[in-house]
């Protein structure tokens, strides 16, 4: 195994500009105090971690709703989505993940199709994973609607830390499944949204990488997870 290849880890082009900051900063701590230049040397590398970018190997099996930001499933429970992604009033499976200050943002598709809503909402930057931050939180939501017509709900979510949702994708852009659309800066939480009477695949406490984990099955919808906690 190249172990290059898992330490310089690619960084996400939104980073740079960051890490050049960051990297300045430290420079010139270099002649103010040594352990401020420790520091900012630490930061330097945390921001650069923080953008990176990984190669995700991403399942080909048709059907499969994958997760699209990498974290902790937080929440799994019914509730009515938000007006923004247009898939009505009743109630539907919202599994969210919750990304901290550690984990990689950049955001993929969780499943292949054509964007029909982008929504955007300036809101509050309470802590992600609160039930009431998908409600009051700065806010980035997208429908995307598969060849077969099946309609998923993504919500790019602000947190306390973060504050620039970024997004790649407009109405009428296509993706396919694990692509890159969006990051969020700097800590924050993705909702998925799933089909009526689709079962997720996933449990609250879950470690969930983006591109990798399946959330659901679209083909198989009453699937039933299997596994016990340890």
């Amino acid at each position: 195994m190249n172990m290059l290849k898992i330490v310089a880890v690619p960084m996400h082009k939104e980073g740079r500009k960051f890490v050049a900051i960051f990297a300045a900063i430290t420079a010139v701590l270099y002649f103010v105090w040594m352990p401020l230049f420790l520091l900012g040397v630490v930061v330097t590398v945390w921001c650069y971690y923080f953008f990176r970018d990984p190669v995700r190997v991403i399942p080909q099996q048709q059907g499969l709703v994958l997760s699209p930001a990498d974290g902790i499933v937080s929440l799994i429970e019914d509730v009515i989505p938000s007006p923004d992604l247009g898939l009505g009033d009743a109630p539907l499976t919202r599994v969210s993940v919750f990304m901290n200050v550690f984990n990689c943002h950049v955001n993929r598709a969780p499943v292949a199709g054509k964007v029909t809503h982008v929504v955007y909402h300036h809101g509050k930057f309470l802590n992600a994973s609160l039930d009431k931050a998908s409600e009051h939180n700065e806010r980035n939501s997208i429908t995307i609607e598969t060849d077969e017509g099946v309609r998923i709900g993504v919500v790019q979510i602000a947190g306390l830390v973060a504050r620039r949702i970024v997004c790649f994708v407009q109405t009428g852009s296509m993706l396919g499944v694990g692509h890159r659309f969006g990051l969020i800066r700097f800590g924050s939480r993705l909702d998925v949204y799933l089909p009526k009477g689709v079962s997720p695949l996933v449990a609250v406490g879950q470690t969930a990488v983006a591109g990798e984990t399946v959330l659901a099955d679209l083909k198989d919808p009453t699937r039933q997870r299997v596994g016990v906690p340890e």
